[in-house]
C-alpha cells in the first residue's frame, strides 16, 4: 500500500512524493488525511536541519497536526470509529522512510487509541489541538495543581480545575501558541498582558493589555507580573522581559530552544521559577477540544492561510517566513 506524502529530503527542500505503508494490525484504524498544518517550531528546525535529536535523520515525514475521517477500522478496532472525524499526532506507518513525526500524509495507519474525536470541533480547526494541548500543558503548571500533576504525568485521571485568578501574567510572543497560552490564562481567570513585535498578531490577540514587543515592559504594564510566559523561542526578548517579574515569579518556556542563555543575576535576585513543559499531558487534547466546542477558547482567527498539500515548497515558505502567517491550513484532495 502507498500514499502521497510531505517528505523534507534534505535541509530546506521538501517535496509531496510517493512512500510505502505498513501493514494495517488488528486494532489500527485508516485515516484519509484533510487537513495538516506546518508547526512554525518544530518544523522549522526539521527543515533547517537543525533539529537537536540524533534519530531526527532526513529523509523525514514531518507533521504532528492532522485530521482527518477513519475510512477504515480494524477487526479489534471499535467499528463505530469508522466514519468519524479525528485528530491524530502523527503517525509511524512508514516503510521507507523516516516516520518521525509523520502527519503530513494523504493517508495514515494508526492505533485507534492514539486517536482523539472531533466531537463537536468544525474539522478545519481541529489542527489546532496540538498547541492548544501544549499551551494549556504550560498554562496548568503556573497553579501549585498543575505542577503536581505534572509530576505523576503518566496518570490518565481527569484533570483537576485550575485556577489563575489573582495571578497577572506575561505573554512573549503571539505567534499560535502564545495566543492560545493568552486565552487560556484569562479562562483561568487571570490578567493578561501580551507583547508582540507584528502589528497583525498583535491585533488578533486577546488580552487586557497589548504591548509592542519594543516597548519598555516593567514600565508599562503597571507592576510586576507573576508569571512570564515565554512563547517567541527568543532569549533575547526573555532577557529583556526578566525585569517585569516579580520577586519569587515563574519563568514558563513555551517555545523550543536549541540552548538555554540567559543573564542569571537578574533571575537569583528575583529568586525566580525557570519551567519547561512538555508537549501535552493525559486528557489535555481532549480538555482542549471541549474548550474550542464550548466557545471557551476562540480559535477561528488563528487560522490565516490556506494552500494545497501539493505545493509544499511554497507553502514552508509562508509558515516559515511570511509574517502574516499565523497558521497555515494544508488542504488534502
Amino acid at each position: 500500500m502507498h500514499t502521497q506524502a510531505i517528505v523534507i529530503t534534505a535541509p530546506e527542500q521538501v517535496e509531496l512524493r510517493e512512500v510505502a505503508l505498513t501493514a494495517a494490525g488488528p486494532e489500527d484504524v485508516i485515516i484519509q488525511t484533510a487537513y495538516t498544518s506546518i508547526s512554525a517550531g518544530t518544523e522549522r528546525m526539521l527543515f533547517a536541519g537543525r533539529m537537536p535529536h540524533p534519530m531526527l535523520k532526513l529523509p523525514v515525514v514531518p507533521g504532528y497536526e492532522t485530521v482527518g475521517r477513519v475510512v477504515e477500522v480494524g477487526p479489534n478496532a471499535p467499528l463505530d470509529l469508522k466514519g468519524q472525524w479525528v485528530y491524530v499526532g502523527g503517525a509511524r506507518c512508514y516503510a521507507d522512510v523516516n516516520p518521525a513525526w509523520g502527519g503530513q500524509s494523504a493517508t495514515l495507519i494508526v492505533d485507534y487509541r492514539r486517536v482523539v474525536l472531533l466531537n463537536d470541533v468544525p474539522p478545519e480547526q481541529g489542527v489546532l489541538l496540538a498547541l492548544g494541548a501544549t499551551a494549556l500543558h504550560g498554562v496548568d503548571l503556573l497553579t501549585a495543581e498543575g505542577a503536581e500533576q505534572a509530576l505523576n504525568a503518566a496518570s490518565a485521571a481527569p484533570a483537576v480545575k485550575h485556577s489563575l485568578a489573582g495571578k497577572r501574567v506575561l505573554v512573549l510572543g503571539q505567534g499560535p501558541v502564545g495566543q492560545l497560552a493568552a486565552r487560556i490564562a484569562q479562562a483561568q481567570g487571570a490578567w493578561v498582558a501580551v507583547s508582540e513585535l507584528s502589528a497583525s498578531r498583535l491585533a488578533r490577540s486577546q488580552a487586557d493589555v497589548r504591548l509592542d514587543g519594543d516597548a519598555p515592559l516593567a514600565d508599562t504594564l503597571g507592576g510586576p507580573v507573576d508569571a512570564i510566559v515565554e512563547a517567541t523561542g527568543s532569549m533575547a526578548a526573555l532577557a529583556s522581559a526578566i525585569p517585569a517579574l516579580g520577586n519569587n515569579g515563574t519563568v514558563l518556556l513555551l517555545g523550543y530552544y536549541e540552548k538555554l542563555e540567559l543573564p542569571y543575576m537578574p533571575l537569583f535576585l528575583k529568586q525566580a521559577r525557570l519551567l519547561t513543559a512538555k508537549e501535552w499531558g493525559p486528557n489535555d487534547l481532549q480538555r482542549v477540544r471541549d474548550m474550542i466546542a464550548d466557545g471557551t477558547l476562540e480559535i477561528e482567527r488563528l487560522i490565516t492561510h490556506r494552500m494545497p498539500a501539493d505545493q509544499p515548497a511554497a507553502a514552508y515558505r509562508v509558515a516559515l517566513e511570511d509574517a502574516e502567517c499565523l497558521k497555515l491550513l494544508l488542504e488534502w484532495p
